[in-house]
């Protein structure tokens, strides 16, 4: 609590500071992230923030990899590089209760900044914490969730087609379930396409980092797994391990087995990029976040690329959460020029030019609009995909949460150790474990 009161009397001073007018470059203010192409985006339209403001911007952009061990450990050491850090949803817990991140409530009200005009899952993933309450330590910046991408053009040959019916009994078309996704990727595996040998799926599998727990995540969620007991919080029996949750693992197993590319034991992002645009597979589930990029692809991007929404499970949809907030660090000396920047990428004009450029907007006003699903071949899956996201424990122990999957989930999945049943329980055991130090249970 001292801490929350803190970082409210900080943001008090902070926001009397931010509507002082800024002279010209002035100030200098450093923006942090993850180094791929909607960063490169968000350089590009934070020149529009210099010249309203004067203030000029750098960046921190560390590749993926790295991410998270980098920015944390500045976090830590209550470093002052990052004025401004998009972070990742899992960190909201931990930076808020370790006084990281400047509460933003006294902030956003005084210059109308409203939650409710973004995504709630965005408000819920991105800037809560505790979940569920009207506590803010970010702005909604970056929407991004699990989604697949296919090979178009794959499907559109008839001698393919024709094969796919006579197997299927159904037209090749992109999966609505996630049973004519294994069967997509069991066609397609090992088949000769353009004389070329292809494969299935490119999915996740990585387990150093958080890969192949957000790639289950996407069988686990439609099969009806859950973090805990929607009534008793931290009671996990019976929703981690549940019937379902058995099921949708075994079933993303069976995927890996059936109709990866040869060696795909440790495979996440990059990968899965690789896989698709060097022609190896006919489906790829990576984040909506690289999917403009991949549609100007000279080799498999314009007609030839198709997209698609999480298909359904036996429980219904679900999608993984991705995407990030934008927070300003406790420890940075331009806490003023930070909330201003806020204050400016939260305009809706601002928003609007951030979809154009590449960028995911979470605000109601791109959302909404009524053609915002025809700009962009994937912009309507978008829509439906964060109307369906759900997202891994932002518990100031997610570090600890996160390698008990990792570990336990690869195990079982590429080592062949145990069964789904056991590697689930495993993870109760070792969660309970975590919270149990937490004082949680």
């Amino acid at each position: 609590m001292k801490k929350l009161i803190a970082g409210a009397t900080a943001l008090a001073a902070s926001a009397m500071l931010a509507m002082t007018p800024v002279a010209a470059n002035a100030k200098t203010i450093t923006l942090c992230w993850a180094a791929w192409d909607p960063a490169n985006a968000l350089v590009e339209l934070s020149k529009d923030y210099t010249a309203k403001s004067g203030v000029d911007m750098k960046f921190e952009f560390v590749p993926w990899p790295n991410f998270a061990d980098r920015m944390l450990n500045e976090l830590n050491s209550k470093g002052k590089l990052c004025d401004l850090l998009i972070g990742d949803s899992q960190w909201i817990g931990g930076s808020a209760e370790n006084g990281h991140y400047v509460k933003l409530n006294d902030f956003f009200a005084k210059e109308g900044i409203k939650m409710d005009d973004f995504m709630p899952a965005t408000v819920t993933g991105y800037s809560e914490w505790p979940k569920g309450t009207p506590n803010y330590w970010a702005l909604p910046a970056m929407g991004d969730a699990l989604g697949w991408t296919y090979r178009k053009d794959w499907f559109a040959k008839p001698e393919l087609r024709d094969a796919f019916k006579k197997q299927y009994n159904r037209d090749l078309e992109p999966p609505k379930t996630l049973d004519e996704l294994v069967d997509i990727a069991k066609f397609f595996q090992g088949r000769e396409v353009d004389g070329k040998k292809v494969y299935g799926a490119a999915i996740f599998t990585e387990r150093g980092s958080e890969g192949i727990t957000m790639g289950v995540s996407n069988f686990l969620y439609p099969y009806g797994f859950k973090y805990q007991d929607p009534k008793k919080p931290y009671s996990m029996e019976g929703f981690v391990n549940s019937d379902g949750a058995v099921k949708g693992l075994e079933a993303y197993k069976a995927l890996y087995k059936c109709c990866t590319p040869p060696g795909y034991t440790d495979a996440y992002m990059g990968e899965g990029l690789d896989a698709f645009k060097s022609g190896q597979v006919a489906l790829q589930m990576n984040w909506f976040a690289f999917f403009p990029g991949l549609y100007k692809d000279e080799k498999v991007g314009g007609d030839k690329i198709g997209f698609f929404v999480n298909p359904k499970g036996p429980a219904g949809s679900g999608s993984q959460l991705g995407g990030q907030g934008l927070s300003v660090v406790a420890y940075s000396p331009n806490q003023a020029e930070a909330l201003a920047y806020i204050k400016w990428f939260a305009n809706p004009e601002v928003q609007k030019k951030w979809w154009s450029m590449g960028g995911y907007s979470a605000h109601k006003a791109v959302l909404n609009d009524p053609g915002f699903a025809k700009t962009a071949p994937f912009a309507a899956d978008f829509l439906v995909a964060m109307g369906q996201v759900m997202d891994f424990w932002a518990d100031p122990s997610y570090a600890q949460l996160l390698l008990s999957e990792q570990k336990r989930i690869h195990d079982y999945i590429v080592a062949d150790k145990g069964t789904a049943k056991e590697a689930l329980d495993g993870m109760i055991k070792d969660w309970t474990k975590v919270f149990k130090d937490d004082g949680k249970l």
